[in-house]
């Protein structure tokens, strides 16, 4: 039923508790591959106020910081993953920049997932109402999704 799943982590222990949630699921199917995407929103030299401070050029600084940030988040897949192989063969890690929410749907709509899980943190109170990325997930996704008791 569930052939390819989309689950995201931020390394957190509610994100942990979705990821196992989505690998154990994913293991009871048959084939099926669990896509782990951690995102980091993009940082650039004038957004943490680097411009004025380095004799490298800000295209530089902005290259240097996403390749920073996309190296911290593939170790934060890997130690995902490690857990996830437990239950299910086949796991994909992306480390990608962006919008947490968008990154998530897009990555199931470009692997033709059947089911995105993610955490229920931020379901809560005025959040909900603000766009947490669970919110915006249920809204935008283009398959089916699981929003996991991770509280």
């Amino acid at each position: 039923m569930f052939n390819s799943i989309v689950v995201g982590t931020d390394g957190s222990d509610t994100a942990a508790r979705a990821v196992e949630l989505a690998a154990e699921l994913a293991g009871t199917q048959t084939g099926a591959t669990l896509h782990i995407v951690s995102v980091s929103k993009p940082l650039s030299a004038a957004t943490v106020g680097m411009s004025g401070l380095a004799p490298a050029s800000p295209a530089v600084i902005d290259a240097e910081l996403k390749d920073d940030a996309l190296r911290d988040l593939q170790a934060l897949l890997e130690r995902a993953a490690v857990g996830a192989r437990t239950r299910v063969a086949a796991v994909e890690t992306y480390a990608r920049l962006g919008n947490p929410s968008d990154v998530l749907c897009e990555l199931a709509e470009q692997v033709g997932a059947d089911l995105i899980v993610v955490g229920n943190r931020g379901m809560r109170g005025g959040r909900r109402f603000l766009g947490s990325v669970p919110n915006n997930v249920s809204h935008h996704a283009p398959c089916s999704v699981l929003i996991a008791q991770t509280a």
